[in-house]
Parts: C-alpha cells; sequence; structure tokens
C-alpha cells in the first residue's frame, strides 16, 4: 500500500464499521436504509473511480465525516439523535435540531467535492463560477432530497414520519434547504485555500502516474 492510499483505506475502514454498528437495531429499519442510501450509493463510485480520479485526503476526510452523519441520523431518526436532545436543552431550542446539522454538512461536504471537480475537469479556473456552481449544485441536490422526502410522504403516509423527521415544523423544508446553503458557504469560504494546496499535490501526482 502507497502512503498516499493510508488515509483513504483508513477512513473506510471506519465508515463501514461505523455502518455496521449504525445498523444494529436501529429505531426503524425502514428509515435506517433511507437515511444511509447515500453513502451506500457514494460508495461504489468512490471505490471504483479511486485509481482514476483520487480526491484530495481533505475531500475524503469530509465524506467520511459526513457518512458519520448519515449513520447516526439512521440509527436513532434525525428527531431523535440524543445529541440533538441535549443541544435542545443546552441551547434551549425549540425541538431537536440535529436534522439540521444533517442539511448543514448537505452542503458543506459536496460544495467542496463539486469543487474539486469542476476544476479538475473542466477549464474553469479558481474563482466566482466556481463557487457558484458548486454552490448552485448543492441547492438543486437539496431540493432534490426534498422531493424524495415528499415522494416518501405520499408513498408511505405515517410510515415516513421518522424519515421527515419535521417535528411538526411548517417551515422544515425551507430551512433544512437554507442550512444546505449555509453549509456551501461556510465550506467555499473556509476551506477553499486549504483545498487549493492539497489540490495542487494530487493534480501533480496524477499527471506523474502514466510516466511511472
Amino acid at each position: 500500500m502507497q502512503r498516499q492510499d493510508r488515509l483513504p483505506v483508513v477512513l473506510l475502514g471506519v465508515d463501514l464499521l461505523a455502518l455496521i454498528v449504525s445498523g444494529i437495531g436501529p429505531k426503524d429499519r425502514l428509515t435506517w436504509w433511507m437515511e444511509v442510501a447515500p453513502f451506500l450509493l457514494a460508495l461504489p463510485v468512490l471505490v471504483l473511480t479511486y485509481r482514476r480520479f483520487r480526491l484530495t485526503d481533505l475531500a475524503y476526510v469530509l465524506i467520511a465525516v459526513h457518512a458519520c452523519v448519515l449513520f447516526l441520523g439512521g440509527h436513532y431518526t434525525y428527531a431523535e439523535v440524543p445529541l440533538g436532545f441535549w443541544a435542545q436543552r443546552v441551547l434551549g431550542l425549540a425541538r431537536n435540531d440535529y436534522d439540521r446539522v444533517g442539511h448543514f454538512f448537505q452542503g458543506f461536504v459536496p460544495a467542496l467535492v463539486t469543487r474539486e471537480v469542476l476544476l479538475r475537469l473542466t477549464p474553469l479556473r479558481r474563482g466566482g463560477w466556481v463557487a457558484f456552481l458548486s454552490f448552485s449544485v448543492c441547492m438543486a441536490a437539496s431540493a432534490l432530497y426534498e422531493l424524495v422526502e415528499w415522494g416518501a410522504a405520499v408513498t408511505l403516509h405515517q410510515g415516513a414520519d421518522a424519515f421527515l423527521g419535521t417535528q411538526g415544523d411548517p417551515w422544515d423544508t425551507q430551512e433544512d434547504m437554507a442550512m444546505c446553503g449555509i453549509g456551501a458557504i461556510a465550506s467555499l469560504l473556509l476551506l477553499s485555500r486549504w483545498h487549493d494546496r492539497q489540490l495542487a499535490a494530487v493534480v501533480a501526482r496524477w499527471r506523474e502516474a502514466p510516466a511511472r
């Protein structure tokens, strides 16, 4: 195993272990499947494209953390995660807001991954257009996710309550999308320079690979 492969392999092992643990006795099995589905869909893509399109370590760390957020929400359902109840008591919140954390990460992580794909696979350069498109992709994905939730509600009726996690909030959809947008903006503002340094190293290795 090459040195640069160690971190992704460790993160994969941690996530797979966390996935297994989260699947032991979840509060609602159907909800668990729906909540961990994004990871199950993304994992084969990340594995199959690893050699041809290795992401930065920063991207892999963020993806791994995002996966754990999903696993925790899937195990307890987002409305009943103990960490959310603790924050509700300490901060005097009106509800368990762990789902807001999930939607924040829905923007925070994909924004950086989208930025990386755009900078490496398109003629676009660092700047406003890349940031705008990264933000837009996250918001489009968030809107699609809300449509999936709507479809689940229509199809499953009361069985979708745990998946939706609205907790009686009539503005839940709008607030979820707002958190996604805030997460995307925060990621682009806080991590872009760090991301650029890692991108330079990865692209250099990528270009040298065929010659070795």
